[in-house]
């Protein structure tokens, strides 16, 4: 889930891991906050050319994801966790640097004051899909969906699923076994790059994809799924339910369910919305 976060209305860019439950924040953009660097990336090249003489283990905490620029594209951008970001603050002479970690233990706060209250995190999503101008029918389905969702990687959980590469190998079994498209091929063909998928599905696509996520948690229950290769087995099962009935449901209307429609704002209102 990709996010912006405000430190004294200045943008940082953030996302937060299901599976790890962490925040990941743009070095970048924290540099740039703590330092007023007119070249904040250089700065931060310097500094962990710096940290990696003197022997700092910093440089293999770093993660790389996809975030957007301002000229709207996407590239790749070094990301630390809240600990990591807290070490890289201590390098950073910066008067702003106390109220910064006050702010990084903020968010955390927030985080797991949704996690412990998960109607504080559906209320907040709820707010934001309402924004976004989705449909109350739309939004209704997409958080049955993802409590049908919540269930599933639960499940996984408690049957020695842990890594997150491995929540990612059985969703996509899943994904593909209903849908004939791997996710990649999913976001692709509407578009996406970084995006969550979900939030653009149709509401047909979110149905289908709950679908085989229910089917999948009821048949590895009914047979006692471990690890990841017998619930890899109960995903293609289940994704297959919901395969037969996208084709029944195809067969009978003529129209395809999956779609390359998505809620991404048309070119003029993406440049209408940067320039603000």
């Amino acid at each position: 889930m990709s996010n912006i976060k405000l430190f004294e209305s200045k943008k940082i860019r953030s996302s937060w891991n299901e599976e790890e439950q962490k925040w990941y924040f743009s070095v970048i953009d924290v540099v740039e906050i703590l330092t007023d660097s007119p070249r904040p990336r250089k700065y931060w090249n310097a500094l962990k050319t710096k940290l990696q003489a003197e022997g700092s283990e910093l440089s293999h905490n770093l993660g790389q994801l996809k975030m957007q620029s301002e000229d709207g594209k996407y590239y790749l951008t070094d990301v630390a966790d809240t600990e990591t970001l807290l070490r890289i603050i201590q390098s950073i002479p910066s008067p702003k640097a106390e109220p910064f970690k006050q702010w990084l233990a903020k968010t955390g706060y927030e985080r797991m004051q949704e996690i412990s209250n998960p109607e504080q995190s559906l209320d907040r999503a709820r707010e934001n899909w309402q924004r976004l101008g989705r449909s109350e029918k739309w939004i209704q389905q997409r958080m049955t969906g993802q409590e049908t969702r919540n269930k599933l990687t639960d499940y996984w959980k408690e049957s020695g699923v842990e890594k997150s590469d491995e929540f990612a190998f059985l969703t996509n079994i899943i994904h593909q076994e209903w849908s004939g498209l791997t996710v990649k091929k999913h976001k692709d063909l509407k578009g996406l790059k970084t995006q969550n998928l979900r939030d653009h599905m149709s509401e047909a696509e979110l149905i289908f994809t709950a679908l085989a996520e229910l089917s999948t948690r009821q048949i590895a229950e009914t047979e006692k799924a471990k690890g990841v290769p017998q619930n890899a087995i109960a995903g293609k099962k289940g994704g297959r339910i919901a395969k037969d009935a996208r084709l029944a449901l195809e067969k009978k209307t003529g129209k395809k369910v999956i779609t390359s429609e998505n809620f991404l704002p048309p070119a003029k209102e993406k440049k209408r919305i940067e320039k603000k």
